[in-house]
């Protein structure tokens, strides 16, 4: 659902960005289209004949990315797709500019990007607040999808049993006899140990930071018992494969965080914006889950062809 430190919670660095604007301006230009990063007419108000399908530097956001390609050329419309751009405060520069027309991201963290302060938590109240919280920025997003990848506490059947465990709430009790491993990042998310220690008194014994943005390596450090909680995203295959237990959240410290296009108001042409929207009321948590596992699992697909293969059985026939 990626490079260690390229995960949705990566820090940004600025020579990165030099190199990722200069190969979009020199592709665009090649192509005919205005200058992306010099602030075209253009580029500004989406009268390119081509748009451009940005992702961040993990797989599912490569593999949502790929999918918008292709609902968008089924459309009809000339795409070029970049990407691997980076962290969110790198692709969101990318759409500000024009070098990027639309991308795909996750509403909570999204929100909470745009507005520090935002409170809302849940689905519907984070899809009200993002366009007053955009709207700042020069941004917007289209529909949300159903489809959502959130973190979550995840701890193995054995632990669920030895404790009795089924929530968040019944982890407070023994978070202290406990190790947590998760990103370093999650020591200084809202959400993360303040975040769990605010909402449900949960301190623990001690926190093993893992670098993979709960990847294979802190799956495996679950399973092999050097940690007895993770942080690992909803969408993560192993949480099936494995049999590993999902803590439920009921004071909502998590919030929530569906798929959806980020872009510029009248950026894209009308019919990529119906397109897109359309593309997002069939898109479910469960096909993420399916794509994630052809990607980083055995099959070892790239997010092309894993996307092209959806596509296909969903009835994008002009994908391609």
């Amino acid at each position: 659902m990626t490079t260690p430190t390229s995960t949705r919670h990566a820090t940004w660095r600025p020579a990165a960005w030099v190199a990722v604007a200069s190969t979009a301006l020199l592709a665009l230009t090649a192509c005919g289209g205005s200058d992306p990063l010099g602030g075209g007419d253009d580029a500004a108000s989406g009268s390119s004949d081509t748009v451009t399908v940005g992702s961040a530097d993990f797989p599912e956001s490569q593999i949502v990315a790929e999918l918008y390609a292709g609902v968008l050329r089924d459309a009809g419309v000339s795409v070029e797709t970049k990407p691997g751009i980076g962290a969110r405060e790198a692709y969101v520069g990318a759409v500000k500019d024009g070098s990027v027309d639309v991308v795909p991201d996750y509403s909570g963290n999204l929100l909470l990007f745009a507005d520090k302060n935002a409170t809302a938590a849940s689905a519907e109240d984070i899809v009200k607040a993002l366009p007053a919280a955009l709207e700042d920025q020069k941004l917007s997003v289209l529909d949300a999808s159903t489809a959502e990848d959130k973190d979550a506490l995840v701890i193995t059947q054995a632990t669920a049993d030895k404790y009795g465990l089924k929530s968040i709430e019944d982890l407070s009790s023994v978070c202290g006899e406990l190790v947590m491993a998760g990103p370093p990042e999650f020591q200084e998310r809202a959400y993360g140990t303040s975040g769990l220690k605010k909402k449900y008194d949960c301190s623990f014994k001690s926190f093993q930071p893992i670098n993979d943005g709960g990847g294979p390596l802190t799956v495996q450090a679950l399973t092999k018992g050097d940690a007895q909680v993770a942080d690992i995203f909803t969408t993560t295959p192993a949480i099936e494969d494995q049999k590993l237990v999902v803590l439920e959240d009921p004071k909502d410290n998590f919030i929530a965080q569906q798929v959806l296009p980020l872009t510029a108001p009248d950026r894209l042409p009308q019919k990529a914006v119906d397109a897109l929207n359309e593309f997002s009321s069939k898109l479910t948590t469960e096909d993420l889950i399916e794509l994630n596992r052809k990607v980083s699992g055995d099959e070892q697909q790239n997010p092309a062809d894993a996307a092209k293969q959806w596509l296909g059985d969903h009835g994008y026939d002009k994908a391609s």
